[in-house]
Parts: C-alpha cells; structure tokens; sequence
C-alpha cells in the first residue's frame, strides 16, 4: 500500500492544546466496526456503551519528564533533549534538537552535564555527569515531552495532564493518549456494570511515532519498544475469551503488546520483551475485539494500525465525520470506539 493512502485533509484548528476538566467529558466517537451508523457520546457514557464482563485493558505505564532544556558549554546556544533509553553507566540514548557534535559538552544547571557520545542519523547517545541519578535531574528540572504539534510551551500542569490514571510504571517519552480520558469516578461507574480493567505495560517510545518516509508503507520498519505482558493479565484474556466476552484494547500501544503476544495455537501467553511489530491493513487481529483510541495524525503507524482495525475508507469516513463535527484531536483530544 501506498504511503499517500493514509492522507487526510486536516483543519489545524482542531488539535487540543489542553485536555477537557473533567476527562471522562471528552467526546466520543461510536463507530461499528464493519457496518452501521456512527453516533456521537461523551467518554462518562462508556458503561453504558459497553456489556457486562467485557475486559479492558489498558497501559500502565508512566510517562517520564524526559525533556531537559540546557546550554552548549562553548557557545551558550540552546539545546533540547528528550531522554529515551538507558544505556547504563549515566549513558542515555536521546531525542536532540541542536546543532551538535560528539563532544560537545552541555550545560543544564544544578551542577549536570553530559557530553555528546555519538549523532548520527541512527542515534544520539550522551553521557551525564552529575552528583544525582539522572533520574533525579528530571524529577526537578525535567519537563513532560508534549509532542511537537503542541506550540505551547509545557506548564506545571501537564505533570498531572499528561499522565494516566493507570500510569505505574515509568519508561515512556509519550502518553498512551486512550488512556487519558480515565477518571476514578468512570472507574467506579464500570466496576458497578461489571466491566474489568486489566494492565500491560508498553513504553512508548520513538518507534510509536517515527514518521513513515518510504513511498510503500510495507517497507517502513517500526522501532522495537518494551513490553511486559504479566500472567494475571493473560489469566482474564484466556478466561474471557473462553466465556465469549470481548477484550477491548483502550489505546493502540495495547493493540500491539497483545498481539505481539500470541503462541502458534492462537492463544495469547505471558513475557517481557520487545515488540517491533507494525500493524498495516490485512492484518487478522487475534486478541483484539473492540478497540478506544484518539484521532491521529494523517500517514502515522497509529492511523495504519486503526485503519487495519476497522478498514480504510470506513476509518476516512469516520474521520470526515470527526472534522465536520469539530472533534478535537491528538494527544489531548477527543476519542473514537470501535466496536
């Protein structure tokens, strides 16, 4: 399939630069998977849009403030990083915005500095010296890594905004968007139509959102990134596919960790390890049954993957829809149900 498939004219306006107060009011999208009309809802009316014994699950891991904002030692000029990867030994795999070269030595106050390892096209890595765990830098000098199509800069308040309900685990540079519209109260308002809620820990990473720059989609290869699938979570897979409930995927990131995670007999099974799987139209899903994402950017693997859910032109139409509507998009934006 052909990368310019997967356009779609795209009104700016719409992208959320802030999340809805209270979460569970964002809007949401009912789309029948294969056929029927849509109809418009707010996320607080997922109980009533689900059936009893549904399993979701949803992605518990943690978003890090992995931005840090410094200087060039020699030159002064600004430099941002976004910390991806642990390499050990204060060595850090990175996202760098700034013209650098390895040994370039940077500044970031409170007494850190690193210098630059290794820039090329394939990774930046830069080695840290402070008298903290570097960890510890980011927890007081860190900001939360919005993605690039927000303009604003971070404030305080996306430490809370840009973190989920379920968020446990620390590891990822991005929110799992679905996640976001979650709220104790929706919660509860579940539990009470005796819909489950089940964990699988994804980092995302920068393999979620690498652009696709080849002109056939199938020749984009997709960056490998941690998964932990644990044996409780699998227990109520297995169990509810056996009783015939549905598994619903809140979030493609789960879409991926669960379907990188199934034996030859078909039946999904416990691990920790990388997944590099990249879902484009044709695929045969086999864990997922219904699936809650975000609106996402026009030739993303995101949108490759939703449309491989539910079909491509029935996904354009959808999205026509959404716009039409004024929906709003992204990270912060509204959401859709595919089931």
């Amino acid at each position: 399939m052909q990368l310019s498939e997967f356009d779609f004219p795209f009104d700016p306006s719409l992208i959320a630069e802030r999340p809805v107060e209270p979460r569970e009011q964002a809007r949401l999208l009912l789309l029948p998977r294969h056929s029927g009309p849509t109809s418009h809802h707010r996320v607080s009316d997922l109980p009533a849009l689900l059936c009893p014994g549904d399993l979701l699950v949803v992605n518990d891991t943690k978003v890090l403030a992995a931005r840090l904002i410094g200087r060039k030692r020699a030159t002064g000029g600004r430099v941002e990083l976004v910390l991806v990867k642990d390499l050990g030994g204060c060595t850090w795999a990175v996202l760098m915005k700034g013209d650098t070269k390895p040994g370039q030595e940077l500044e970031f106050g409170g007494g850190t500095s690193a210098v630059v390892l290794t820039r090329d096209a394939s990774q930046t890595t830069v080695k840290f010296a402070s008298d903290r765990p570097v960890l510890e830098v980011l927890k007081e000098r860190g900001h939360m890594p919005l993605p690039p199509y927000i303009k604003r800069a971070p404030v305080e308040a996306d430490r809370t905004w840009y973190q989920t309900i379920f968020g446990r685990v620390e590891g990822s540079i991005a929110a799992p968007t679905a996640s976001l519209h979650f709220t104790s109260n929706l919660l509860e308002a579940l539990a009470r139509r005796n819909i489950h809620v089940a964990t699988v820990t994804l980092h995302v990473g920068p393999g979620t959102f690498r652009p696709v720059r080849t002109a056939k989609i199938q020749d984009h290869v997709m960056g490998e990134e941690w998964i932990d699938l644990p044996a409780e979570t699998v227990t109520l897979i297995r169990r509810a596919k056996a009783e015939g409930r549905r598994v619903i995927a809140v979030g493609t990131t789960v879409v991926r960790a669960l379907e990188s995670s199934v034996n030859e007999q078909g039946e999904v099974y416990s691990r920790s390890g990388t997944t590099g799987l990249f879902i484009v139209p044709g695929y045969q899903f086999r864990v997922v049954d219904v699936l809650m994402t975000n609106f996402h950017l026009p030739r993303s693997t995101l949108l490759m993957l939703v449309s491989a859910f539910t079909g491509r032109e029935r996904l354009r139409e959808a999205y026509r829809e959404a716009i039409r509507e004024r929906y709003r998009f992204y990270s912060y934006g509204d959401a859709m149900l595919i089931s």
